[in-house]
């Protein structure tokens, strides 16, 4: 057995945790030397003395073999830290998962993403907005990454589904414990068309501890994070406090000052968080590192055109279509855009980001702007 077996049975033993596996690598056990550890060996590694007793009656190959499969028959996939396919950004963070489980389209873990977060109990607006906001992420490339949750979090799973970034939901409990038990149906879903993760093993219930752990992964996987609506106890914040540790943006939807699940959002943006009208305000940050049409392969053979695709005639809306013919007659100014087309400032930068989007136009030094 090689080092990464090694890793995933240590991983599988309930009680061995983040730092403990950390200790035992930094000891030079991550290897088929575990096998052959006595309980004083892994107490001088750093283990408590229960968990040195029980390990070597635990881990043998026999039992690395067992949990892979019943991994495997639970349709459950695995990449671990040493592994090429590990998503480069969950890397950066202080203690990337050792092992991420997954279910369904593996390419989401390295596509650009943005977290959305929110509370679990929001209002009509902050339905509306993040369901706005998620699908049109998704729909310019973005990958909508959440936990799962009730709320924003399962708002903006839906509706970021059948959009060209997808999205992606990290479990706070084991593949075969759903939680809430309402999404099981979402999940499902995700399953088949996005993405679901998990650094929890099979077996591993819900527990309060375990969902600040998994707030660490949303915002490690991610560009940045964006809470919809929060109050000022919500774990949305706790999301944006590990996006800041992982040098990460934070985004925040201003609401109605005289709303409770205002109040964390408005605090972000007192603190400094860049304050969100649309989703252009978000893309408009990560133009550059949004998927080439070629990346989308699956839409591709799919013969679906849209966001991400190269432009054409049919792909435009009317706005677009006004703004691209008159980019045809030559580059144009911002002003000398809002002078000839007649739009409104605000929507004239959406319309410029979603031709951009779209690979029909491109920026130039000093808000310039002209067709590709």
């Amino acid at each position: 057995m090689n080092n990464r077996d090694i890793l995933f049975g240590l991983h599988e033993v309930e009680g061995i945790g983040w730092r403990s596996i950390d200790k035992i690598r930094k000891a030079g056990f991550l290897s088929e030397k575990a096998f052959d550890c006595t309980a004083e060996d892994w107490e001088r590694v750093g283990l408590t003395p229960g968990m040195s007793a029980k390990l070597p009656k635990i881990l043998t190959p026999d039992w690395v073999e067992e949990r892979r499969s019943l991994m495997e028959s639970a349709n459950v996939s695995m990449v671990t830290l040493y592994d090429d396919g590990y998503p480069q950004l969950l890397k950066e963070i202080s203690q990337p998962p050792w092992v991420l489980y997954y279910r369904g389209r593996a390419e989401l873990l390295h596509r650009p993403g943005i977290a959305l977060v929110g509370t679990r109990v929001p209002t009509a607006y902050g339905r509306k907005v993040g369901a706005v906001l998620a699908e049109e992420l998704a729909a310019g490339g973005l990958a909508v990454v959440s936990g799962l949750a009730r709320g924003i979090d399962s708002i903006c799973h839906e509706a970021a589904l059948g959009q060209r970034g997808g999205t992606v939901a990290v479990m706070a409990t084991g593949m075969d414990k759903i939680y809430p038990p309402e999404n099981r149906e979402l999940l499902e879903r995700i399953s088949c068309e996005g993405l679901v993760i998990t650094e929890y093993p099979i077996g591993t219930k819900s527990h309060p501890g375990l969902f600040p752990q998994r707030n660490r992964i949303i915002a490690g996987l991610t560009l940045g994070t964006v809470v919809v609506e929060a109050d000022s106890r919500s774990g949305s914040l706790i999301t944006a406090d590990a996006a800041l540790e992982a040098g990460r943006d934070v985004f925040a939807v201003p609401g109605p000052i005289t709303s409770p699940k205002s109040r964390g959002a408005l605090e972000l943006i007192k603190q400094g968080a860049a304050l969100v009208s649309g989703a252009a305000d978000i893309l408009a940050e990560y133009v550059s590192l949004l998927p080439e049409p070629s990346d989308f392969t699956q839409d591709r053979e799919a013969g679906n055109d849209g966001f991400g695709m190269l432009c054409s005639e049919n792909n435009l809306t009317s706005d677009e279509s006004r703004l691209y013919h008159i980019l045809h007659q030559g580059p144009c100014s911002l002003d000398e855009l809002l002078e000839k087309s007649g739009l409104d400032f605000g929507h004239l930068h959406s319309v410029l980001l979603s031709l951009i989007i779209k690979k029909a136009v491109t920026s130039l030094p000093g808000a310039v702007y002209k067709v590709i």
